[in-house]
């Protein structure tokens, strides 16, 4: 494969090109420290006053979108390899603009030449840069008008380029403040930063130049090689008009994922390792890593239309089962074992009526509660009977009653009984936050059942948004030296910003607040103390015994 590169600064890069992140690519994600690593190398190519290497971009040429805007013809490339740092620079370039005087005629001057650069022609043309998965015009309205508008943010994505906005600009506050002009900062960032730019015409050959080279130590996440590889075997192995059909469902498909996912990298990795370790032809004892995964779906996908949209179609049912995983607060609290969370992924991927999969999933999160949980055992513990069992699940088609009795045995030796011999409700607090916030709200719907009321759905949320220690109350509090201040009956939930304004009251100073909370449990607990005028070890070890019947109850098989 011939290379024809382009070594080229940054002002030659935006000459001349209209830029374009297709749909199908992942959106905005820069974080403050890689934003911080590009505003490190300007300083140090303005300290040297040498070129530095920045980075290699991938493009497609779209030989047929060349633009004509007054006597300036424009062509139009996709950025296949590069978009997040060729976005932050575009960012960056405004907040310069935004910071040049109109008053000042040599800024005003540079000011317009750089507003030319950024929006071809009049506010209705074309900017520089269309980026994907900007609905809410976020980065549109920051490019034309300079607007930073937090109301406007619907997605993670758009809060990226919000918080990209802020970060360049101050930025360029920090380096006028440093004695430099904005003018040696706009010389820096278009004559100093070089890239590696490769331009290619077919669409074909474009993939498997991103694909060779992230094979050579490049940065990029491994869910994208898949993206490349998949849309390389197309171009490769699909003739006629077969192929533009073909093209088109695969970035579907990826246009879905990367919407679905946003900007959490970690779920899109879990879903890559887990749709890996179902293409395995045997069943596994480990979910392989993102590179394995890979390259397992590259050799399913093959050369075959059928097999290669596969591949990408139950890609994209394993991120939303994934994602469902992640944004129910009930599943996701349930463990952190990557091999556990494996097993309920395969019950969501079978797609059993709405009853059947509500049993199995609540035999999985007893069973694995009490494992992992309420045992304490750690992740290397029954790694390859859940991996086996989600494993025969989604490729076996087992039925109901046998993954029931699956899920039975991988809990032997875990009775709830035994479970709770050996666990000191005395130390529930220090490393137990996440599964003492689950289980007392798992006792809450308990007392609202009871009682026959709702849980208060808005209130938890507000919790579950949290840190699970923002929510967490100490009735005595930490501070009143009592020996019990960490036992489970001493703990209970309030919304964060009431927890945080009761600080270190005694317990009769706050049942007025515990009273009005919302919250069933803390509710009971406020009457108690109202009831008692007082908060006694005694009623501690009540109240926790009544939360341990409860469990003893709920997670028994």
């Amino acid at each position: 494969m011939k290379f024809n590169p382009l070594h080229l600064k940054v002002a030659g890069l935006l000459e001349g090109r209209l830029f374009r992140i297709p749909e199908y690519q992942r959106a905005y994600s820069w974080t403050t420290r890689q934003r911080t690593d590009l505003f490190n190398d300007i300083e140090e190519a303005f300290r040297s006053g040498r070129e530095h290497f920045m980075a290699t971009l991938v493009a497609l040429a779209k030989e047929k979108e060349t633009r004509l805007i007054g006597v300036d013809e424009f062509k139009t490339v996709e950025l296949i390899d590069g978009q997040q740092r060729v976005t932050t620079l575009i960012i960056l370039i405004k907040a310069i603009e935004k910071a040049l005087s109109e008053d000042d005629v040599a800024q005003a001057k540079v000011r317009r030449e750089v507003g030319e650069l950024l929006v071809k022609g009049d506010d209705h043309s074309l900017i520089l840069l269309q980026t994907n998965h900007d609905t809410s015009q976020v980065f549109t309205n920051y490019i034309r008008k300079g607007l930073i508008d937090p109301e406007a943010v619907k997605t993670a994505a758009d809060q990226k380029i919000v918080d990209a906005a802020h970060d360049c600009e101050q930025f360029v506050s920090r380096w006028v403040e440093h004695g430099n002009t904005i003018f040696e900062l706009l010389v820096t960032i278009r004559n100093k930063l070089t890239i590696i730019y490769h331009e290619i015409l077919d669409e074909a050959t474009v993939y498997r130049v991103f694909e060779v080279l992230n094979s050579r130590g490049l940065d990029v996440k491994w869910i994208d090689k898949l993206k490349s590889q998949l849309m390389a075997l197309i171009f490769e192995h699909i003739e006629g008009g077969t192929r533009d059909e073909a093209v088109s469902e695969m970035q579907s498909i990826w246009r879905s994922i990367y919407c679905s996912l946003g900007n959490s990298t970690r779920i899109g990795d879990e879903a890559l390792r887990f749709a890996g370790a179902w293409a395995a032809d045997t069943r596994p004892n480990r979910i392989p890593s993102e590179a394995d995964s890979t390259a397992l779906l590259t050799a399913k996908a093959g050369t075959q239309l059928k097999t290669i949209a596969e591949v990408g179609h139950e890609l994209e049912g394993i991120v939303q089962a994934n994602l469902k995983l992640f944004r129910d607060p009930r599943l996701r609290a349930v463990t952190r074992i990557v091999h556990a969370r494996f097993v309920a992924a395969a019950i969501l991927l079978r797609k059993f009526d709405k009853k059947t999969e509500h049993e199995l999933l609540g035999k999985w999160e007893r069973v694995t509660f009490r494992i992992y949980e309420l045992a304490s055992r750690d992740s290397r513990h029954k790694v390859g009977e859940y991996i086996r069992l989600g494993y025969d699940i989604y490729r076996g088609d087992l039925s109901k009653d046998l993954i029931l009795q699956k899920l039975q045995k991988i809990s032997d030796g875990y009775s709830i009984d035994d479970v709770l011999k050996n666990i000191d409700w005395s130390s529930s607090y220090e490393g137990w936050q996440s599964q003492l916030r689950y289980m007392l709200n798992r006792y809450d719907e308990h007392l609202a059942r009871l009682s026959g009321q709702k849980i208060n759905k808005s209130q938890w949320s507000k919790i579950w948004e949290q840190d699970p220690a923002s929510s967490i109350e100490h009735i005595a509090p930490q501070s009143s030296g009592v020996p019990w201040v960490h036992h489970l009956g001493n703990l209970t939930m309030l919304p964060p910003g009431v927890n945080s304004s009761l600080k270190a009251q005694p317990p009769a100073d706050k049942q007025e607040a515990y009273q009005s909370c919302g919250l069933i449990g803390t509710i009971q607990v406020g009457q108690q103390i109202s009831l008692a005028h007082a908060w006694t070890e005694e009623m501690v070890l009540e109240r926790a015994q009544k939360i341990e019947d409860f469990i003893r109850k709920e997670w028994a098989d």
